[in-house]
């Protein structure tokens, strides 16, 4: 099957009546759940999962994605009417976002906000259907060696963005490591750390390990006692939500340059694995300001502290898409659940997934396009449910949704072991969250693990020299890629003192190397640019002088 087919199979699949129902049903339940404060765009996705597992491919994704691009969409409600983010990703939106509704003008904020998601995540959508091939293409070159360095790559990422506690995520991931080693391996069928329990043959599923550690863990973390769990989300009235669709297009329009800006750093931060939109709004509003010629501004409602933002976020999810489809890693927890839903259909992304089954990546890129299509129309009338939904007390949302997610995980293998597994994976999560660790490295651990097992045993089995993972070029680089991803934490805390001003020319020269190795001329030709950016990185560090070094360091003491 060619690519070419693949799409016209997807296209022809996907706009089925049927299919663009549930992919409308998929966007508005993940805009009511975005809307919520709290209720993360990880935890609606992995809530749906399960009632996905009695539907064919096309269906089942296009529900999945659906949730994934309402959710992301329907976090800037909440964070515009309550000052309350909705998800992680809308955190910076409610810097303006807040103030330019209190100003009276709700109607027009939440248009802005509206456009610049629609913009933001179709032109990522587009990026998708240009860069997805030929990175798919690359894919093929990686093999097993290089590809359990991915998954090592993958995971270090995650621990180093781990909200600055590196030692914390990289136990994280160790928890959702150690959580697939349980039961049978997938190579040998040797069973391990069973402890004599014949439940625990087959292992801990993908989903109650999701849904327990993003949605019970959350629900316990917003009930810590009798009074909060009373309480409801709701604010005294919202007043005027008729949205003026043309003024708030020609807002985003007017800032242009800001929009492709934002989008460029939403996709390249998706791309790294375990980043997320968490990190690409704020980042993407700082950029705003930090290039804004009035910056004073900003915090008292300007529409650019919106638009930065809202287009960014949106993007991240078109980025993290296109390594998942790529490659197979998925770019943060809401993709990693992308992906446990193409495991329950038995398809298993990997460098081959282009090549393979292009229809199945073809319906993936398609439903994210048109579901950004469908937020704009969607959108209005679900604020309307929100401002009703956000009247409920918590614990009355925790216990339809408590019921809902057990029934769902029973229903895929009729066991009670699937349940208690969600309980137990709910009250670990919870338990991280109260003492500080993040949960992505968990669940990035808990999907990641088997594929690197299985890589890392193919590997072995084709040749027992481990220096193999040093001789292959594109496993160097992403072992390179790991080594200075654990290391940019420090980097950062001792920047421009001593010797770690070098760190970005060595790094340069260090990823140039791999690059060498390999056949084609652009990759040479990258390579030796890199290296002479690495010279020119360190000419600058080695000519600035040594006392200007020592004041900022001094400096820092004083602080």
């Amino acid at each position: 099957m060619t690519m070419f087919d693949g799409f016209l199979i997807a296209l022809s699949g996907l706009t089925e009546p049927m299919n663009l129902l549930l992919l409308a049903a998929g966007v508005l339940a993940g805009l009511l759940v975005g809307a919520i404060p709290g209720f993360s765009i990880t935890m609606a996705v992995v809530i749906v999962l399960p009632f996905t597992y009695g539907m064919d491919t096309t269906p089942g994704l296009a529900m999945m994605l659906g949730v994934m691009v309402g959710g992301i969409s329907g976090g800037l409600v909440s964070a515009m009417l309550l000052g309350i983010p909705g998800t992680p990703a809308s955190v910076a939106t409610t810097f303006d976002g807040l103030p330019l509704v209190r100003s009276g003008q709700q109607g027009f904020a939440l248009g802005v906000g509206l456009w610049a998601s629609c913009i933001g995540g179709f032109l990522s959508g587009c990026v998708l259907f240009l860069l997805a091939p030929p990175l798919g293409r690359i894919g093929l070159e990686i093999g097993p060696w290089g590809y359990f360095s991915l998954i090592l790559f993958a995971l270090t990422i995650t621990a180093s963005l781990s909200s600055g506690n590196m030692i914390k995520g990289l136990m994280a991931a160790c928890i959702g490591l150690l959580a697939t080693a349980v039961g049978e391996d997938q190579v040998n069928g040797i069973t391990r750390l069973t402890f004599g329990n014949s439940d625990l043959n087959g292992g801990f599923a993908y989903l109650p390990i999701l849904i327990g550690v993003f949605a019970f863990s959350q629900l316990l973390s917003d009930m810590p006692n009798l009074a909060s769990a009373r309480r409801s989300l709701s604010a005294d009235g919202t007043g005027d939500l008729r949205i003026p669709h043309m003024r708030a297009l020609k807002a985003v329009l007017h800032h242009w340059a800001l929009t492709l800006r934002s989008t460029a750093i939403g996709i390249f931060v998706g791309v790294l694995p375990a980043a997320g939109a968490s990190i690409s709004n704020l980042v993407a509003y700082d950029q705003a300001k930090k290039n804004s010629r009035t910056p004073e501004r900003f915090g008292k409602g300007a529409v650019e502290g919106i638009i930065a933002p809202e287009s960014a976020n949106n993007a991240t999810m078109g980025g993290a898409l296109m390594v998942l489809v790529a490659l197979g890693i998925p770019g943060d927890a809401a993709a990693a659940a992308v992906l446990a839903a193409l495991l329950v259909h038995d398809v298993a992304p990997s460098p081959t997934f282009m090549s393979e089954s292009p229809d199945v990546v073809y319906v993936i890129l398609l439903a994210f396009v048109i579901g950004h299509i469908l937020v704009l129309f969607l959108q209005t009338a679900a604020l309307r449910i929100f401002v009703r939904i956000v009247g409920i007390p918590i614990y009355i949302l925790a216990g339809v949704i408590l019921l809902y997610t057990a029934m769902g995980v029973f229903a895929i293998n009729n066991t009670m072991f699937d349940v208690r597994t969600m309980f137990l994976f709910g009250m670990v999560g919870y338990l991280m969250v109260r003492f500080g660790f993040p949960l992505a490295p968990l669940i990035l651990g808990t999907v990641l693990g088997p594929i690197g097992e299985v890589n890392l045993m193919r590997a072995m089995s084709i040749s027992s020299d481990a220096t193999l993972f040093l001789s292959r070029p594109w496993s160097l680089l992403f072992l390179i890629l790991a080594a200075l991803s654990l290391l940019f934490p420090l980097y950062q805390a001792q920047a421009r003192q001593g010797r770690w001003g070098y760190y970005g020319a060595v790094s340069l020269f260090l990823i140039s190397i791999p690059l060498l190795m390999m056949p084609g001329l652009v990759r040479t030709v990258a390579g030796c640019a890199l290296i002479a950016a690495a010279l020119w990185l360190a000419v600058r560090v080695y000519r600035t002088p040594k006392f200007t070094t020592k004041e900022v360091a001094n400096g820092a003491h004083h602080h």
